[in-house]
């Protein structure tokens, strides 16, 4: 009897895990984007004081913890926010775009990707809505909300911008970063 329950247990502990719990909801181990497999990097919460705002997921086709090497690679990425906060107004999401890009000095050289990257947040984010931030060679920088693109942009350079709001040097997320790159 005892073989039998090692056995079960061994065989539990074997299964692969297909979604990680970051504040109460599940964001899935692996995402299917444009037909190529992106794994679950790294994953934690956007937090505003004491207040929980979005679980946060980083998908890459590998893994990695070296921000510089991410941001300058040319591979597909997701960000994938999973909004947890009864309701983030638009105006604060981008308020908080415009902050990311600043810190990180994009704020002159892609003005008229910002404008355009702002425009796609008119709505107010309320819980349980899907955000996805994704990199797509060929594509460019597409928003998604709830599986429902919203827009692209299709310049490759402004790559490294977006994805600066999170894994950038002067983030304003730094206990996120470590947590999306698993240090």
């Amino acid at each position: 009897m005892k073989r039998l329950v090692l056995c079960m247990l061994l065989a539990l502990v074997t299964l692969p895990i297909v979604s990680l719990e970051i504040g109460g909801v599940l964001l899935p181990d692996n995402l299917n984007v444009a037909g190529q497999e992106l794994q679950l990097n790294g994953a934690g919460l956007r937090k505003k004081a004491f207040i929980k705002v979005y679980a946060c997921g980083l998908y890459m086709p590998a893994a990695s913890s070296d921000a510089d090497a991410i941001l300058a690679d040319s591979t597909a990425i997701v960000v994938r926010m999973h909004f947890i906060y009864k309701k983030v107004g638009a105006k604060k999401l981008i308020s908080a775009w415009n902050e990311g890009f600043e810190n990180a000095g994009f704020q002159q050289t892609f003005a008229s990707e910002i404008q355009t990257f702002n425009s796609f947040f008119s709505q107010d984010a309320k819980k349980n809505d899907l955000y996805d931030i994704s990199y797509l060679p060929g594509t460019g920088i597409q928003i998604s909300r709830n599986n429902s693109v919203v827009g692209t942009i299709p310049n490759p350079a402004f790559r490294k911008a977006v994805f600066s709001i999170w894994l950038g040097d002067k983030t304003a997320l730094p206990g996120l970063k470590k947590k999306l790159l698993n240090l």
